[in-house]
């Protein structure tokens, strides 16, 4: 691609079963670069679906344009996984935390990825692995979960709120706990009007913050607020996660800017379906 390559490779998770994803990797790599994991959220259009969906694909390449090694991959029970997995199985959220802990093993196994700078960003759903692997990962160094930390909603399906996490006779929290658990390590909260993280501004990240302030590392988490925008990773979103994890990650944000500063994602060449898939026969044809 325009300053970029995509991989699709399969890793062995539990009992012989595969996480399937797309491994983006910058071009040129010249020195140790960070690695991001990006899973996706609920989705149910096929046209439009999971990691296949171009807003998806942007991220991933955008990413790898900037220097880092980006890994989509597939939700349990979604994609090419499906037949593998059942999404509501009650065991869906421990199987989908392992297998993101599997693909890090993965990747910090690779020679050219610095295991000092790992980074995880995903929306709705995605956002939630997010935070939930940066809460019990210490190797996850950089978080960016997208509409989804909310005082109130828990995420509504057992891949979220499974086991249970959040409340059972013997304990009780929310996801803002859960979220703050990844202080002092730098965490951007992506928030809009348009769903339950409208309060975000007011409610969730002040307690967020308090926490950071504990570790005198305030500067090291921000919300990014759009009260105009709806439930998705939209542009806006995407740029928020650009600059914060530029920063953190030391990624070179110059790289996908236009001459006039701005970002452009018109490099990124939006691949089908069956170019992106790892088993193409077994895909296409269940």
């Amino acid at each position: 691609m325009d300053g970029y390559t995509v991989e699709n490779i399969a890793i062995e998770g539990i009992d012989g079963k595969y996480i399937t994803g797309n491994l983006y990797k910058p071009d040129t790599i010249i020195a140790r670069v960070p690695v991001i994991l990006c899973p996706h959220g609920h989705s149910y259009n096929p046209g439009n679906y999971g990691r296949f969906r171009p807003d998806f694909q942007k991220r991933c390449a955008a990413l790898a344009k900037m220097g880092a090694v980006v890994f989509g991959y597939d939700m349990v029970g979604y994609g090419e996984t499906r037949g593998q997995f059942y999404h509501k199985d009650k065991k869906t959220l421990q199987i989908q935390l392992f297998n993101s802990s599997r693909i890090l093993d993965y990747l910090i196994s690779l020679d050219y990825v610095d295991p000092e700078r790992i980074g995880m960003t995903g929306s709705s759903g995605g956002g939630t692995q997010t935070f939930l692997l940066t809460a019990i990962d210490q190797r996850i160094t950089v978080s960016v979960p997208v509409v989804q930390v909310s005082a109130h909603f828990f995420g509504g399906c057992v891949c979220e709120s499974g086991m249970p996490i959040h409340k059972d006779s013997k304990h009780q929290t929310n996801n803002v706990e859960i979220a703050a658990t990844a202080a002092p390590r730098p965490m951007l909260l992506v928030s809009d009007g348009g769903d339950w993280t409208s309060n975000t501004p007011d409610v969730e990240f002040p307690y967020i913050r308090g926490v950071y302030e504990l570790y005198n590392k305030t500067d090291r988490v921000e919300n990014v607020h759009l009260p105009d925008e709806d439930h998705d990773y939209g542009f806006s979103k995407r740029a928020a996660a650009y600059r914060f994890l530029a920063t953190h990650l030391n990624l070179e944000f110059s790289d996908i800017l236009d001459e006039k500063g701005n970002i452009d994602e018109s490099f990124i060449e939006i691949l089908p379906v069956y170019k992106l898939l790892v088993f193409p026969e077994r895909y296409l044809h269940e």
